[in-house]
């Protein structure tokens, strides 16, 4: 019983260490998968009108976002002003975040509201930054810097200036 139940910590043990070595597992681990993911590269040829949510907090959007994205935030958004501003619900809207937890979050509360075409940028601005695609800052202006949140989720963004503060 002993050997049996070692084994089984040691499984879950490497399953949650594999899940934080791959992005794949990490989203698996984190989001319920409630809301469909668009990748960085499908999103990068739409030039269709799509509206772009920024669900991270106000310093992270200052230091850059994507370019024309709306700050809705993450632990203050508010439903029913971001709603004021989002008059279509068949509009295409794609929520992210910096790896696409917190965006997963804002983008179900969309969803619940009536919003029929939300989507969530697998990998969020991390990723995107990882493809070598731009970002902006306040003066939408291009720039080299992301904010990284942490040092613990920071180690997801490969390209790019980490900014902590």
């Amino acid at each position: 019983m002993k050997k049996y139940l070692f084994t089984l910590f040691a499984f879950l043990m490497a399953f949650h260490i594999n899940a934080q070595k791959n992005l794949s597992g990490l989203l698996k681990e984190m989001n319920k998968e409630s809301i469909p993911y668009i990748y960085v590269d499908s999103l990068s040829k739409i030039n269709d009108t799509i509206i772009l949510l920024d669900a991270r907090e106000k310093k992270e959007y200052k230091i850059s976002h994507l370019k024309g994205a709306m700050f809705v935030g993450y632990n203050k958004f508010n439903l029913k002003k971001t709603i004021k501003n989002l008059p279509n619900k068949d509009a295409k809207i794609v929520v992210y975040c910096s790896l696409g937890v917190r965006s997963e979050d804002v983008a179900e509360k969309l969803k619940k509201a009536g919003y029929t075409n939300v989507l969530n940028l697998y990998g969020g601005i991390f990723e995107w930054k990882n493809h070598d695609f731009k970002v902006y800052n306040t003066k939408e202006k291009e720039t080299e810097k992301v904010h990284a949140f942490d040092k613990n989720w920071g180690v997801w963004l490969k390209k790019g200036k980490k900014v902590y503060n």
